[in-house]
């Protein structure tokens, strides 16, 4: 069964980004060597600092969207909760 993962990545300048893979690891690597995003690609490095799984896309690029539309202070509290991540 394929898993779907939505992350949050801290950059080198502080800044958040949000995004979804099937692979956490694979995709941190490709976002460290510039490869997954032209916002992260010069903020390098950057490091995952809060992640949810999720069984299907839908549900993973909901969730993400959800995110992506939170202020900076919501996603702060967001990754220092005790919940999923």
């Amino acid at each position: 069964m394929k898993v779907f993962y939505v992350y949050v990545l801290m950059c080198n300048d502080g800044t958040l980004y949000t995004g979804y893979t099937t692979s956490l690891e694979e995709r941190l690597k490709k976002h460290n060597l510039g490869q997954a995003s032209k916002y992260t690609r010069t903020r390098l490095p950057v490091k995952i600092v809060y992640s949810e799984t999720f069984p299907t896309k839908n549900l993973a690029m909901q969730r993400e969207n959800v995110i992506k539309k939170m202020s900076r202070s919501e996603k702060i509290a967001l990754i220092n909760s005790p919940g999923p991540g």
